[in-house]
């Protein structure tokens, strides 16, 4: 444990000259009495600390937040400042601990004319028992030890610390410029103590100060130059990182999968190093390029109501257009603390038409050829030749007004319920999807489907011509052991080139794209049904 203490007097009880020693009655007196004096200055010392701490120069009186889906922020801030004419030094604390310095921008709204920065100031040395160990290396600093733990006796050594046993490691910052660090212990602290060197402290470690360059807020500094003096009303406004949101979906199927309700939840996450009270709160879906044009302007903006849901309930966010994104507004204030998550409501939509399909993909490329070019094996039989068994359960739904929805849906995770004979929810699966703009599909993968089987087998491969022709067969089963008869898509990638023929077919296909087919294939209940092809390539 490290306390913070001033330096005292050196106090030792077990190094006395007999000739000099004081009765007992004394010697208990005089450590009692330096140890009230101890923590007497120390109570004093933290409860000033304490004091500044909770009453920074300026606060903050309104605070507006703008959070963007890439893990970064930006803060305004309203603050009251008693400015004189002349220079003048601001100490604005409570800004976030991961700030861009070089994104700040400061103005006085009450005479933004006549008041200027000179200069401007991080100080972010913040305190922690690595980095105040680490100031006092090469130093003296006291080890206190209890000698009686009854009377609470203690006994003071001087030691000289050697090493602090932590070691600074650069942390990841996403945004902004300035690099941070995270004191890891990797050890034992080394001190020596009459000439000789221990591992570790032989009792409680007590320094004599709190350096000047550690703080315990961080701290934007302002050099001011005013014109006017007074109480000025004034703006701050930065960038940092290390907040960000994510939209999460909860949808819930029908009992015969026709139909879904969901629920959008915005989820912030802010470890900024700061917390904001009573903000505005702002979100922005899209993805914004950090290196582009230094300012953002907007186009023509429509405003709707973020969310399907009854006429009498207010929704939570309005929405409207925002350049090439997306701007979601809180209609009430938000307290987001630091190191929270918080999750407020965001889109509600009811009974949404769904369609439940199953996928058959059985092509498996063998991991030893992933990275070949394409010519390297159009010729080779054992490419393609393996398969996987698993059909894949997908749900889809079109993001349009006639379906309930019609909203633009920032990128996130859905989860998918659906009830039970008991009327319970259960969860049946997860995906994530893209930013998805209205009137356009979303494709989810749940899982795979239990009772449905594929096989996909390689029965012929012939080199026609040995640098122009190949052709290649497959055989595709489907076999189905639900009550019911259900239609699967079985896809196949014709990867050995991009013109192609299908000479031979046992079941109409359709052309996707270039290198793809897809055959829809409807498999009776505990029945089977083979698929058959051959393919011609040439180059």
């Amino acid at each position: 444990m490290v306390g913070i203490i001033p330096k005292c007097p050196y106090v030792s009880l077990s190094d006395r000259d007999p000739e000099h020693q004081k009765n007992r009655e004394d010697e208990e007196e005089i450590v009692k009495n330096s140890r009230v004096a101890i923590f007497s200055i120390l109570a004093t010392l933290l409860a000033v600390w304490t004091a500044q701490a909770a009453t920074p120069l300026s606060p903050r009186e309104k605070v507006e937040l703008t959070v963007y889906n890439q893990d970064f922020a930006l803060v305004k801030e309203q603050r009251r400042l008693e400015l004189k004419k002349g220079l003048n030094v601001a100490s604005l604390e409570e800004v976030a601990a991961q700030i861009d310095p070089s994104s700040v921008h400061f103005k006085s709204l009450t005479a933004p004319e006549k008041v200027r920065i000179l200069e401007q100031n991080y100080e972010f040395d913040l305190v922690n028992p690595g980095k105040l160990l680490q100031k006092y290396v090469g130093k003296e600093v006291e080890i206190h030890q209890t000698v009686d733990f009854k009377t609470d006796e203690i006994r003071i050594k001087k030691a000289r610390l050697l090493s602090s046993g932590y070691a600074p490691q650069p942390q990841q910052v996403r945004y902004g410029l300035r690099p941070t660090y995270q004191y890891v212990n990797y050890g034992q602290p080394l001190f020596e103590i009459d000439g000789k060197i221990y591992s570790n402290a032989p009792g409680t470690v007590v320094l004599p100060a709190l350096p000047e360059e550690l703080i315990l807020k961080p701290t934007l500094s302002l050099q001011l130059e005013s014109q006017a003096g007074g109480l000025h009303t004034t703006e701050l406004s930065y960038m940092t990182s290390g907040i960000k949101w994510i939209a999460d979906y909860v949808t819930l199927l029908n009992p015969d999968d026709t139909k879904l309700d969901l629920t959008g939840w915005v989820t912030l996450d802010n470890r900024s190093g700061a917390a904001y009270e009573e903000a505005k709160l702002k979100l922005i879906a899209g993805d914004v390029h950090l290196a582009g044009p230094e300012g953002v302007s907007t186009g023509p903006e429509t405003r709707r109501d973020f969310g399907i849901s009854d006429e009498k309930v207010k929704p939570q966010f309005i929405e409207k257009a925002f350049f090439e994104y997306h701007l979601y507004t809180l209609q009430r204030p938000a307290t987001i603390k630091d190191n929270e998550v918080k999750q407020i409501e965001f889109a509600t939509a009811a009974q949404i038409p769904v369609s439940k399909r199953y996928l058959y993909d059985g092509f498996q490329l063998d991991q030893r050829y992933s990275n070949w070019d394409v010519a390297s094996y159009r010729t080779r039989p054992e490419i393609g030749a393996e398969g996987q068994t698993k059909v894949w359960v997908t749900l889809e739904f079109k993001n349009s007004k006639e379906n309930n929805l019609g909203i633009p849906l920032p990128k996130g995770r859905i989860r998918l319920y659906k009830e039970d004979a008991d009327k319970g929810q259960e969860f049946v699966g997860e995906d994530t999807i893209d930013h998805t703009p209205k009137d356009e599909m979303i494709k989810l993968y749940a899982g795979n489907a239990f009772d449905l089987v594929g096989s996909r087998k390689q029965v012929d491969f012939k080199i026609v011509d040995p640098s122009h022709i190949v052709e290649e067969s497959f055989e595709i089963t489907l076999r189905n052991h639900k009550q019911e008869e259900v239609t699967v898509t079985v896809r196949e990638h014709l990867y050995r080139w991009r013109e192609w023929d299908i000479l031979k077919s046992s079941h109409p296909f359709e052309k996707k794209d270039v290198q793809t087919i897809e055959f829809p294939i409807r498999v009776p209940k505990d029945g089977e049904v083979k698929i058959t092809y051959l393919v011609r390539y040439r180059w």
